[in-house]
């Protein structure tokens, strides 16, 4: 009965709300100002950060009315450049038109379009005998100065990260791309609570047919409210049930940029202090802005060194379990006895011993992120070396299973995205089960598995797994080694982009005396 109840009371008023929202987009305004001020207090009843600033404009004598959000907008610039020039000395001409000192003066006579104006954190002007009210840019809501990112760290490359104002993350990367070719695109998305999309990309090297699918799956969304980038990738990544993510977040203004010249397209979500990056493929989240800060030895170095933690970080506890489980004869005598001497009190099967250290590593590594930054170093150095050591003389676990986990949790960390790194976490689990039910045959089962979900996989239409699957070798002069960038002068296939050519010029040569 409950149910039923609920059911129809949200039957009764759906229709309502949507009603009352379509008369509101369709309503003008009117002429009179205490009309447009009651159906104001209307709209934001029970509102009290509502501000309305009721005035005599001085040299037309005409009744105004200032409205916008306390908190949402500036104060000084609304006394300064909107309130001071009508008391004191502005004027309106025979059409009306405002003068005051504000970049950004806009005219409409929707409530819908007011409404959302206000929310917005700009002021509206309402203005006696006018049928039309006035759009004025004074947003100025709190929010933080630009700073070092906290997740990609870079030892040698900008230390400037995105903030949760739009606008200002687009200057961050215009800073980086100054082309007209730049081309930006606005969207809003929102039922309840309108958000700013800003899809940003070179008009002469991104491909339109990307560009264009990514615009329809944005135009598709019908949500609430979209509350950060995460959730926007979640809503428009091809496979939902995938652990890889298809698509790449950024909180670095010049990886971003980079993104943008390589033909990807880069979208800034308002009130997040990250962008999304797509189409992504497997190896862009192997990169980071130190491969192209330092010579090309050291980051091809660093980039086979994650290649190799990604593998070592799902199949090493996995390999461990096989191998003790039921492929023992291939472990070299010595080392043999010395397993089944730091086995020999371990009640539990190798799975069961390497579950208990995994999840007992993954609370610990939650716990070190939820507590405050130097509380969390202590707990996560001083729990790993109690309970472990703890966890050996209480006969728990091996010394072995020990060392695994750690050369495991070391590989994981060793990944410079944190979602490609949370995925590979996950992943350990599943091939610990197939190594525990059927040893190699398992865990080669697994990995055929994986293998087959990764060339399948697309982001945003484009293959995610190339240039590896497909095979395009032209792509592998930045993919396990990073060649030397006057060698690198195509953009990558994967992207399709219009041109492919970058602007390179081959390396000067010197003086050869």
């Amino acid at each position: 009965m409950p149910f039923f109840q609920k059911y129809t009371r949200e039957k009764k008023h759906q229709p309502l709300l949507q009603k009352q929202q379509k008369i509101l987009s369709q309503k003008l305004i009117s002429a009179e100002l205490m009309e447009n001020l009651a159906v104001i207090q209307d709209i934001f009843s029970d509102t009290p950060d509502l501000v309305i600033k009721n005035f005599l404009i001085k040299q037309t004598m005409n009744q105004a009315s200032l409205v916008y959000l306390n908190g949402l907008s500036d104060k000084e610039t609304i006394n300064n450049d909107v309130l001071k020039p009508l008391l004191f000395e502005a004027d309106l001409d025979k059409d009306f038109d405002v003068k005051v000192s504000l970049g950004s003066i806009k005219e409409s006579n929707i409530w819908s379009v007011l409404e959302d104006t206000i929310l917005e954190g700009c002021s509206v002007l309402f203005i006696d005998g006018q049928p039309v009210a006035y759009q004025l840019d004074t947003q100025g809501w709190p929010q933080r100065g630009i700073e070092d990112t906290s997740i990609e760290s870079s030892l040698r490359g900008a230390h400037e990260g995105f903030v949760e104002t739009g606008s200002t993350n687009i200057a961050l990367i215009r800073r980086h791309i100054p082309n007209r070719e730049l081309k930006i695109k606005e969207m809003k998305i929102g039922e309840r609570g309108k958000t700013k999309l800003t899809i940003m990309y070179l008009a002469d090297v991104a491909n339109p047919e990307v560009l264009q699918e990514l615009i329809d799956r944005i135009n598709k969304l019908q949500i609430d409210c979209l509350l950060n980038t995460a959730s926007l990738a979640e809503y428009i990544e091809d496979n939902p049930y995938s652990p890889f993510p298809q698509l790449f977040i950024t909180e670095r203004p010049d990886f971003a940029a980079s993104e943008i010249f390589q033909g990807r397209i880069v979208i800034v979500v308002d009130r997040s202090p990250n962008v999304l990056i797509g189409p992504a493929t497997f190896e862009t989240f192997f990169k980071s802005m130190d491969d192209y800060s330092v010579r090309w030895m050291a980051a091809s170095f660093l980039r086979l060194m994650r290649y190799f933690g990604f593998l070592v970080a799902i199949f090493l506890p996995a390999t461990y379990i096989s191998v003790i489980s039921f492929h023992f004869e291939i472990i070299p005598l010595k080392l043999l006895l010395s397993v089944g001497a730091s086995r020999e009190r371990v009640p539990f099967p190798p799975f069961i011993e390497a579950i208990i250290m995994e999840i007992t590593l993954e609370m610990l590594r939650e716990a070190g992120i939820r507590l405050p930054a130097k509380i969390g170093q202590t707990v996560g150095i001083v729990g790993g070396i109690v309970i472990g050591q703890a966890a050996v003389e209480a006969g728990i676990v091996s010394n072995i299973m020990v060392i695994v986990v750690a050369l495991t949790a070391i590989a994981s960390f060793i990944i410079p995205n944190y979602d490609m790194g949370s995925a590979i976490r996950m992943l350990r689990f599943p091939m610990m089960i197939a190594a525990s039910l059927f040893g190699f045959v398992g865990l080669t089962v697994g990995l055929m598995t994986l293998i087959v979900h990764f060339v399948a996989l697309e982001s945003l239409g484009t293959p995610y797994g190339s240039p590896m699957a497909p095979l395009r070798f032209t792509d592998w002069k930045d993919l396990f080694i990073r060649f030397p960038l006057w060698s690198i002068v195509k953009r990558p296939e994967s992207t399709k982009p219009i041109q492919r050519k970058k602007a390179n010029s081959r390396r000067p040569e010197g003086d050869k005396q």
